[in-house]
């Protein structure tokens, strides 16, 4: 069945169809006029016309080698020539045309339906006798070559003109220098022989007394290099499928549940903080918030990389975009649009993917002196081809030029670095590993000295009461309990949250107190009725002149020993209680710092709590360094002094305090549960907070690494072998030349197959249980 294009009036059928690409698995057809018309197929493989779909005009573009290039609507990098790409990612800028990938398509087809006549009549010549010259002449066939040759060259390798021309007036010369220099020689060259045949010497005279023409490689060329754009192009593509997969998590819908019960289905753009929303069995969690009625089994993995369900119940935070297995209920939505989980992961790994690694350096340094350096060979390839060559030497000499200028395109050493970091920073989005930049990714591997943050990192971050311990038999543990509670109702503290949710778990009620007051480092005090209450640490104790007795000395002590923090009551001036309670280790932890140990890490415990208590956690886990009772500022200059001994430091932690350590080390590691500050300051976020990611994130920075350093040992070598072969350095011995031709079919081979090594990052094993 035939569909006449809507806008131009084309027939367009799946055999005459543009392109298709679908990130649903369906398929779409645009036409193949320039009025970007689009078809869809259904599942008979009829194609019904469609929207025509944005053309991103208004969205801002930069290259993935040159990140500071920045412009409104697609493009050609002024530096590279590379094709721009979208800065900021989304399904509407993805799944939008791209009018580079439709123009370079275009322009393919053109091209290559007018090429391949032009190379059967150039290689018709070589057959003995010629017979198809003989028929129709050979002022006919040249004529014919002109004729086809020059719209493939001049319009199908415009783009290829233009960027080399913005190349000259930014004194930045690139792959394209070389393509329009050397198809733009021998275009001009032929067109003279064709044109004025008489102005050439008879040194560039070959059989019958002609002069040479190379139309067919002028066209064969620029129709190589336009297949190489579309397949990069098209493979670029793909290298953003784990934004696109994170972005499709989100449904475009949710439920809202209104004041009087009713329920209606809104937009997502609609849904702000505060509203209540249904999430039903088998439905897709739409923002991020807390559930306030029921309870759900909830799929992660998506989000975490952790593939076991979990439960959630009242309280109990939720993740836009995870999928709600069994159970219904209404959460309350806390963070929407830019503010949620998966727009904050989708912004990193796009931050992270314009990035640069240390190691493109050396890429950047190369390139630098690459095209020029070329240049020069080309033109002694010439010279020494002229003097030396055998006849007709300006023709073997202009040949040769031309190859080294053909094969020694630096696109594949421009690619090498941004396409792994490009895939692999999207493959660790998938895996609940966030890399910030580039740089953190791949200091990862190198690093020696891993400290790591007690509170949140090694332990939930959630502390609980173990026990009440009276101190005066005056006060049972029940009235301590009330007391504490009481007075930690007006506080933020973890170890306060934990003592508040013990009483209520128990149904003890607090009372108001009056002239609250906190005392930074030490505890709380204030006032109930008649009593006068104070609680807080040790210390803080002793500096009320309420010290311990010897004998609970050492039973606090012991408790210390055993993980625990004690924290002390006193009423009226009396000790009247002591609290113990513990941060429970993740369980997780033990597993994952022995599979770090087991790698060559060197592992330090660097926490602001008791040293008993971080010693005992320590031990508990195996590490054998522990640097405790250190305030936030401490911290930093602990990692100062690691990183001055010469270490490679990472550092891992959740909280505030964290922070300026977060920020000195050579990798910043923050947990996903933690707060906003730590997160912002580390390289890299684990977004489940489970130290088993600091093992995947150390697999992904090996994976990509040496998956660059394929891509560079790729590139360099390929021109190592390339440019002299194609100089005709094996001329004299083995009576062996390059063809322009081949030349240009191997540069698009080494652009594409660096591309293809960087995709298979997609699919590397993290290490995922």
């Amino acid at each position: 069945m035939e569909h006449l294009d809507p806008v131009c009036g084309m027939t367009v059928d799946p055999a005459t169809a543009a392109g298709s690409f679908d990130h649903l698995g369906r398929t779409w057809y645009f036409c193949s006029s320039h009025c970007l018309a689009r078809f869809r197929s259904d599942p008979e493989g009829v194609l019904n016309p469609q929207p025509t779909p944005p053309t991103r005009s208004d969205t801002e573009y930069t290259c993935p080698m040159d990140p500071e290039v920045r412009q409104i609507g697609p493009g050609a990098c002024p530096k590279c020539g590379m094709a721009l790409e979208p800065a900021a990612l989304s399904l509407e800028t993805l799944n939008a045309v791209d009018p580079e990938m439709i123009g370079m398509e275009q322009r393919l087809r053109f091209s290559l339906a007018l090429t391949i006549p032009v190379f059967l009549l150039a290689m018709a010549e070589m057959l003995p006798g010629a017979p198809l010259h003989h028929a129709i002449g050979y002022q006919v066939a040249l004529w014919l070559q002109l004729v086809l040759a020059t719209p493939v060259v001049v319009w199908g390798g415009a783009p290829f003109f233009q960027r080399a021309w913005a190349a000259a007036v930014n004194r930045t010369p690139n792959m394209f220098t070389l393509i329009a220099i050397g198809t733009g020689t021998a275009w001009l060259y032929s067109i003279a022989a064709t044109l004025a045949p008489g102005i050439f010497p008879v040194s560039l005279r070959g059989h019958g007394g002609r002069v040479g023409v190379y139309f067919e490689a002028a066209a064969v060329i620029t129709t190589l290099v336009l297949l190489g754009q579309v397949l990069e192009l098209r493979a670029r593509s793909r290298t953003s499928s784990a934004i696109r997969q994170l972005l499709e998590l989100t449904p475009p819908m949710a439920s809202v549940v209104e004041s009087d019960g009713a329920e209606s289905d809104r937009p997502l753009e609609q849904i702000h903080a505060g509203m209540r929303l249904r999430v039903r069995p088998g439905g897709k969690v739409p923002v991020d918030g807390a559930i306030i009625e029921g309870r759900g089994t909830i799929d992660e993995s998506m989000i975490t990389g952790e593939p076991m369900p979990v439960e959630r119940s009242i309280g109990a935070d939720v993740i836009g975009g995870t999928l709600n297995l069994n159970g219904s209920f209404i959460m309350r939505a806390e963070r929407v649009g830019a503010e949620t989980l998966v727009a904050r992961i989708v912004a990193l790994v796009s931050e992270a993917q314009r990035s640069r690694a240390p190691i493109q350096r050396l890429a950047d340094r190369v390139a630098a002196w690459f095209v020029p350096a070329v240049i020069l060979v080309s033109i002694v390839t010439f010279l020494a081809w002229q003097l030396w060559g055998p006849e007709p030497r300006t023709a073997y000499a202009l040949l040769n030029a031309i190859a080294v200028l053909i094969i020694a395109c630096p696109c594949a050493l421009g690619l090498a670095t941004p396409m792994s970091i490009m895939v692999g920073t999207g493959r660790g989005a998938l895996a609940g590993i966030l890399i910030r930049e580039a740089q953190a990714l791949e200091t990862l591997e190198k690093v020696e000295t891993l400290v790591l943050d007690k509170t949140g990192t090694l332990t939930r971050g959630r502390p609980e009461v173990v026990a009440v311990i009276p101190l005066d038999p005056a006060f049972d543990a029940t009235r301590i309990l009330r007391f504490a509670a009481s007075l930690e109702m007006s506080s933020e503290h973890p170890l306060g949250l934990a003592i508040v949710a013990h009483a209520r778990s128990l149904g003890v009620p607090t009372d108001p107190i009056t002239d609250f007051e906190a005392i930074t480092g030490g505890g709380v005090a204030g006032s109930t009725g008649m009593d006068r209450l104070a609680l807080g640490s040790e210390q803080f104790m002793e500096s009320l002149g309420l010290p311990l007795a010897p004998a609970r000395q050492h039973e606090a002590n012991r408790l210390r020993e055993e993980g625990q923090t004690v924290v002390l009551l006193a009423v009226n001036g009396r000790r009247a209680g002591m609290i113990s309670i513990a941060d429970p280790v993740k369980p997780t932890a033990a597993a994952a710092v022995a599979s770090l140990r087991a790698s060559g890490l060197n592992l330090m415990m660097l926490t602001g709590d008791h040293a008993t208590t971080a010693t005992a956690v320590a031990r508990q886990l195996g590490i054998d360094e522990v640097v405790a009772g250190v305030r936030p500022e401490q911290k930093g200059e602990v990692i100062g002094r690691l990183k001055s001994e010469g270490r490679v430091v990472a550092m891992a932690g959740d909280g505030i305090n964290d922070a300026p350590a977060l920020a000195r080390a050579d990798v910043g590691i923050a947990m996903g549960t933690g707060t906003d500050i730590a997160i912002e300051s580390a390289g890299i976020t684990l977004v489940r907070g489970d130290l088993l990611g600091i093992v995947r994130a150390r697999h992904l920075s090996r994976a990509t690494m040496s998956n660059i350093r394929q891509n560079l040992f790729f590139a360099f070598a390929y021109n190592a072998l390339g440019v002299p072969l194609a100089a005709g350095l094996l001329y004299p011995a083995f009576g062996v030349l390059l063809s322009p031709m081949i030349a240009s079919a191997a540069m698009t081979f080494s652009s594409v197959s660096v591309i293809a090594n960087a995709l298979r990052l997609r699919t590397v094993t993290l290490g995922e249980k």
